[in-house]
């Protein structure tokens, strides 16, 4: 389904014919980018309440706070705040002469409008930690805390704490970020294909984007169109004779190829994105923990790294990213290949070496269903992981889903095994995937442990200072891998590719990834 977004009305006095007539609006600084897979199939450009959001969101929506590739935290629509010394306030300075695309302007009476839409959704531990919002004047604002929240910053630079325009969001309903998107960002949103496309045009108005961007505004680019191919082959093959300008991502086993062709460029970014195997630790045989384990040590990181990603990024043993120091647990929780370990659990668990090389039980066979989206890099890594389960006698059978399906799929509860992965730079990304009330997706592994729910509170609400919420979330981070709800494979980086005759990216890539912060500089060659 398609949906038209909210149009300019033309000019009095062309007629009806006339309009029928004239030639399609034309954009000579139109630039088409492909998402990258694993942002294939968001359903809405619903900041508040969406459970994934991709890159054309922060193209429509600012954010207060901006983060920079050293994750270090820079102003957008807060020009500066201070925060108490006990934690428990933050005054923010808001910029000034800042509109929402239709009109409406934004201002310190924007903020507790848009903080009180977050209590009735998913996304509402964002923004739990405060209490309530004080207006000073028209251009600032104090956030009174029920708790010191050490990770405010990052809540506001994040992409799900895009600032929709109050008034809009609540008189459209469930409609908006489907029908309608109405933020301050340097887009508009024209059409939304579900699925296949979203089209956006600039904001002519655009005059304040964040320093990290050199252009303050309009964008260079007129007209951005994303779209969505869960096939990386077909992705390459629309770069390459130029369907499209860019790739967000490009697997390891094509970049090669992206350098032969003389018109395109590679470039390499940091990655933060984990690759895992979650297993549904409420679906038998996974309900046993020697079997979780036996599983995750089945993994052979080292192979698969080679394998499927031809040496490029690093292996994973836990499930944060390498860069986050609740990463660094203690040697003995992290989850590494160890064949030996893994036959002799499957053996203590009471399944047996049995025919063809697989497992019995009370006389039925260790088969189980391996879930994975439809994209090439992802269904070699299932065909991989089969190899390596059947290796010590799980007989795993490959299920593909389409990639904007999968999700729904999971909210099922069927799943036993899949490969999958997801991209984030903050620890509290383990509440996300393994929080009790999130079970389906996008707790795919179904677990929900007292115990871990204790520290998941503690970790999340429980902190006064940036130290002891990183002692916290190691804390629940070790306790999770000590379950085994999950195997750790594959850190990825991130290889951008793009038509460098056509466009002229920055000299320096800020923010964490390729966003609103690059393409604000991004020009197109005439």
């Amino acid at each position: 389904m398609t949906f038209r977004f909210k149009q300019a009305v033309f000019a009095a006095g062309i007629s009806a014919a006339a309009m029928l007539l004239s030639a399609p609006l034309s954009f000579s600084q139109e630039v088409t980018i492909v998402l990258n897979t694993n942002e294939v199939g968001a359903q809405s450009y619903n900041p508040i309440k969406a459970p994934m959001l991709n890159t054309a969101t922060a193209m429509i929506y600012d954010r207060l706070v901006e983060q920079d590739a050293d994750l270090s935290f820079h102003p957008h629509l807060a020009e500066s705040w201070e925060e108490a010394p006990d934690g428990m306030s933050w005054i923010f300075h808001l910029k000034k002469d800042v509109k929402f695309h239709n009109g409406e302007p934004f201002n310190a009476a924007t903020i507790p409008a848009w903080l009180e839409l977050f209590k009735a959704s998913d996304n509402a531990y964002m923004s739990e930690a405060i209490d309530k919002v004080e207006i000073i004047d028209d251009h600032t604002v104090k956030l009174v805390m029920k708790h010191p929240d050490p990770n405010l910053l990052y809540n506001l630079s994040s992409v799900f704490m895009s600032i929709p325009e109050p008034k809009a969001y609540v008189a459209d309903g469930d409609k908006f970020g489907v029908t309608e998107a109405i933020g301050t960002g340097p887009f508009k949103l024209d059409t939304f294909n579900v699925g296949s496309e979203t089209v956006l045009v600039r904001n002519e108005d655009y005059k304040w984007a964040s320093p990290l961007s050199q252009n303050v505004g309009p964008a260079k680019i007129e007209k951005l169109t994303f779209r969505e191919i869960a096939e990386d082959s077909t992705a390459f093959l629309e770069l390459k004779t130029g369907g499209v300008d860019m790739l967000l991502s490009v697997p390891n086993d094509l970049v090669g190829e992206v350098k032969n062709e003389p018109k395109l460029a590679v470039l390499t970014m940091p990655g933060r994105e984990v690759v895992y195997m979650p297993m549904n630790v409420t679906a038998e045989p996974f309900t046993d923990i020697k079997v979780r384990e036996a599983a995750a040590k089945a993994i052979n990181q080292e192979e698969i790294l080679a394998a499927v990603y031809g040496g490029a990024g690093s292996v994973a043993d836990s499930f944060l990213i390498s860069a986050l120091p609740e990463s660094k647990v203690e040697a003995k929780y992290t989850i590494k290949y160890d064949p030996a370990r893994a036959n002799a659990l499957l053996d203590e668990a009471g399944w047996k070496m049995g025919a063809a090389g697989v497992r019995e039980k009370d006389g039925k066979p260790f088969k189980v269903s391996l879930w994975a989206q439809a994209d090439t890099s992802f269904k070699r890594l299932a065909e991989v992981v089969q190899g390596e389960l059947k290796a010590v006698g799980i007989d795993a059978e490959i299920t593909i889903f389409d990639s904007s399906a999968i999700r729904d799929q999971y909210k099922s509860g069927k799943q036993q095994l899949a490969v999958r992965s997801y991209e984030w730079d903050n620890a509290d990304i383990i509440d996300w995937f393994f929080g009790g009330d999130r079970l389906g997706y996008p707790n795919v592994s179904m677990y929900n442990d007292p115990k871990a729910e204790e520290l998941r509170a503690k970790a999340m609400t429980g902190s006064k200072t940036g130290a002891e919420r990183s002692a916290n979330f190691k804390a629940y981070h070790e306790y999770v891998l000590s379950q085994f709800p999950f195997a750790p494979i594959y850190q990825p980086v991130v290889n951008v590719g793009y038509n460098k005759d056509r466009l002229v990216m920055p000299d320096k890539v800020r923010g964490t990834q390729i966003g609103a912060v690059t393409l604000m500089d991004v020009d197109v060659k005439e």
